[in-house]
């Protein structure tokens, strides 16, 4: 099954809040409204300080993609 890079998803017991969901490696949840991020996948401090800039990358193209769905829905 081939699977989306990224999901949109939201929570009824967090009605303020929206969330992308990264499928890949390392997987994270973030939070749009409060730009929180956690890893799903376990990262050493010194992963996350060797792979800083990729990891950078991987959220501002989760942030890119809310955006595309959002002019999506408003093109609707």
């Amino acid at each position: 099954m081939e699977k989306p890079k990224f999901l949109l998803a939201d929570n009824m017991d967090f009605p303020d809040d929206i969330f992308i969901l990264h499928t890949g490696y390392p997987r994270f949840l973030l939070n749009v409204v409060t730009e929180e991020v956690e890893w799903l996948d376990p990262l050493t401090e010194k992963e996350l300080e060797e792979n800083k800039n990729e990891l950078i990358q991987l959220v501002e193209e989760a942030f890119r993609f809310y955006d595309k769905e959002m002019e999506r829905y408003e093109d609707e």
